[in-house]
């Protein structure tokens, strides 16, 4: 009898600290953010979404959020990254950073002349693989329009699978306005270029729904 509850405490002891070590699913999160044209003028509304995932995201989970501007395959355009710190003082600290880079950000930015959307997306894949976070998200705060400078080429395969792509505040041009197909080919033109890539897509304007935003 007594060898029977050393060993049933034995089972219990193990059975708890597997339970401790079991890592719990993390969520990655990279958001791009347009800075070509008029549209630098949507970015407050974009640092109000960045403000909702400081609160939302939990310990280990990884933000990210970067610039589209004329060639955005670069670290450079990483505005401020962190993964969140298990000690809840720590992330408050990191919070707090990670919000002041981004009140820096847009106070400062310029707008950029071209829009190179999949070179940024090139570059948020890289970055969330390399974290090795069990969900990858990407989203893209933007109205869609991608123009290159000269030179560039971006007929490449995006690495994208398992990843969800979702576009943010997808404005309506006035071109859009005298030819509501143009905004409707842009649409599908992502779409299916994201979901040929192997990720998932949506698409949110309405950035008043919060339960639209829940990861």
């Amino acid at each position: 009898m007594k060898y029977k509850i050393k060993t049933l405490i034995f089972v219990c002891v193990i059975s708890t600290l597997a339970a401790c070590t079991e890592q719990k699913p993390t969520t990655g999160l990279y958001l791009l953010l347009d800075t070509s044209g008029t549209y630098t003028k949507e970015l407050k509304k974009a640092q109000q979404i960045i403000h909702y995932y400081l609160a939302n995201l939990e310990p280990g989970d990884s933000f990210a959020v970067a610039r589209i501007d004329s060639g955005s395959f670069s670290e450079k355009d990483i505005i401020a990254k962190v993964t969140f710190d298990h000690r809840p003082s720590r992330a408050n600290e990191q919070k707090r950073i990670f919000a002041q880079s981004i009140q820096h950000f847009i106070e400062t930015v310029k707008s950029s002349a071209y829009t190179d959307i999949n070179g940024g997306l090139l570059q948020a894949s890289e970055y969330l693989t390399e974290t090795q976070v069990s969900r990858k998200v990407v989203m893209i705060f933007s109205d869609l329009l991608e123009e290159l400078p000269k030179g560039f080429k971006r007929d490449f395969d995006l690495p994208l699978t398992d990843f969800e792509v979702v576009a943010l505040n997808v404005t309506k041009l006035s071109s859009d306005n005298r030819d509501p197909k143009l905004y409707m080919k842009r649409l599908d033109y992502w779409q299916k270029r994201i979901e040929l890539s192997g990720a998932t897509w949506r698409v949110i304007n309405d950035l008043e729904r919060e339960d639209a935003l829940i990861l």
